[in-house]
């Protein structure tokens, strides 16, 4: 399963629209979820409106925190959105199962209960690769210190899944003009590898969002950001993880 966890506190204003990058994910088989931090009376209406569009399009979740918030709000998204991938999954493929015409509920007692069991299973042993994109813009300068701490947060609930988790870590604007994301971490399941990623940043610049997102995609596909195909050789979660509970 693959989740961009896009952090930010208001509204892209550089390159392509964010909206359009997420349906994009969306149909690469990757869930955009969107974590809005939010102090009173600096995000607006428009930016609060984005966050949720980003979401809705990328197909996940949507949610405005503020500081104290925000380690709860990640680990709750991620495990929400990891239910929702499954739920998605098995929905799916029941329907090439038995189906257009039929669903869950039209299995025996016996039946179903196996399935539901079988999908609670797979919300813990299934794979889960996060990638956190976050917003270093001028304007989240005095959120980062709780960024830090909840991305260490989510790391621990990562670790206590029983499947394997990885995470991986990226912030927007980069320092240079034309760089519209950076690599801060690649694909991990250690905690300690976080320690030092905040200490670099430097908070300034626009909000390229879209470019941003799309960055990250190329990641996912091609394990950089510069769009180069590279033999990853992966198979989508979730294939044929039925079959043997509804014949």
């Amino acid at each position: 399963m693959k989740q961009i966890l896009l952090i930010t506190d208001g509204c892209s204003n550089v390159g392509q629209s964010p909206v359009m990058a997420a349906s994009f994910a969306r149909q690469e088989g990757i869930t955009v979820n969107v974590v809005g931090i939010i102090d009173y009376g600096t995000i607006g209406e428009m930016g609060a409106q984005e966050i949720q569009e980003i979401a809705r399009a990328g197909g996940g979740m949507s949610r405005l925190a503020d500081t104290r918030q925000l380690s709860r709000t990640m680990q709750m998204m991620t495990r929400k959105t990891v239910v929702q991938t499954i739920q998605q999954a098995v929905n799916k493929e029941l329907k090439q199962i038995l189906g257009n015409h039929q669903s869950l509920e039209s299995l025996s007692p016996a039946k179903r209960s196996e399935v539901v069991e079988v999908m609670d299973e797979l919300t813990e042993t299934s794979p889960l690769d996060v990638a956190l994109l976050i917003d270093v813009s001028a304007s989240m300068k005095p959120k980062l210190a709780a960024v830090e701490e909840a991305i260490r947060d989510l790391m621990l609930s990562l670790g206590a899944r029983e499947g394997s988790s990885r995470i991986a870590v990226f912030h927007f604007p980069g320092s240079h003009g034309d760089e519209a994301c950076v690599q801060d971490l690649g694909w991990t399941s250690d905690l300690e590898s976080t320690r030092s990623l905040f200490q670099r940043l430097v908070m300034k610049g626009a909000t390229p969002t879209g470019p941003a997102l799309l960055k990250v995609i190329d990641f996912f596909r091609y394990g950089t950001l510069n769009g180069h195909q590279t033999d990853l050789g992966e198979k989508g979660a979730g294939e044929g993880i039925l079959s043997d509970y509804v014949h």
